[in-house]
């Protein structure tokens, strides 16, 4: 049974590959937009229904405004970029909702909500298009569905591990240093290197809808402030540390202008 679990194992890691766009790079992940979109599609529908939307008010126009010049330059990049076509199945909506929590998301096919208790740290419509850049590169990234199958993936290593071994004991210490070896030095890592590449992503293209790429690194202080410096150490946390993104973001700041010039933008907002 080991044998034929990491025979299976195998055979998905090789053929559940996509690769993505703005990387180059093959990507893990095999579960198809046709399966991971109609679930996230009534997810969204769901948590709008049980939460209070803000419509038609000044914050709730400006989030709609920005998540579309996000969308319409993601399109611009793709289509430039050789992948045509890409966006076809997103459905995009923006929406905004009264929660104090400080957060944004966008669901794999670019289902968006921002909290109303970001908009202090966002400060403005340019603060908005640095966190609707990330959370929309984590879409275009399919960032999503590669977490859920790096998670299966750990999940066979677990049924594996679990068939080979006979003897209770071992089996009890094998669990335990399994799901501790695995989160930390597997899962977490991966995750990070996702919020890392959603943050370079995320710039590029808010540079293309004219917003201004060094406005991120402001946010991220102003965020960093927020936190009061309170975090858990990075290699235990899903995200780089706010000193980590500050320095990325600083750096890569040159190279979004860059990018946008290639489409003509060399203004910001």
């Amino acid at each position: 049974m080991k044998k034929y679990i990491i025979i299976i194992a195998l055979f998905i890691g090789v053929l559940a590959c996509k690769t993505n766009p703005f990387t180059g790079k093959s990507t893990l992940n095999f579960y198809p937009n046709s399966q991971i979109f109609p679930m996230a599609f009534a997810q969204y529908d769901q948590f709008l229904s049980d939460n209070k939307v803000v419509d038609n008010t000044t914050d709730a126009k400006m989030i709609t405004k920005v998540g579309q010049r996000i969308s319409s330059a993601s399109e611009r990049w793709l289509t430039a970029n050789g992948y045509p076509g890409y966006l076809k199945d997103y459905k995009w909506e923006y929406h905004l909702v009264q929660d104090s929590t400080v957060n944004a998301w966008c669901m794999p096919g670019g289902k968006i909500v921002f909290y109303t208790g970001i908009l202090p740290i966002a400060k403005n419509e340019t603060g908005v298009a640095v966190v609707m850049g990330h959370e929309v590169a984590h879409a275009l990234a399919d960032h999503g569905a590669q977490r859920m199958s790096a998670s299966t993936l750990q999940q066979l290593g677990a049924v594996a591990g679990n068939i080979a071994i006979q003897d209770e004991q071992t089996r009890n210490t094998f669990n335990q240093a399994y799901g501790l070896g695995s989160t930390l030095g597997v899962l977490l890592p991966f995750s990070r290197s996702q919020e890392t590449e959603a943050d370079r992503i995320g710039l590029q293209i808010m540079a293309i809808a004219g917003y201004d790429p060094g406005e991120a690194a402001e946010l991220w202080k102003r965020m960093s402030a927020k936190s009061g410096g309170q975090a858990p150490p990075e290699f235990l946390s899903t995200h780089p540390s706010n000193e980590t993104r500050i320095s990325n973001l600083t750096a890569w700041a040159p190279l979004a202008r860059q990018e946008a010039a290639k489409f003509g933008v060399t203004s910001f907002q």
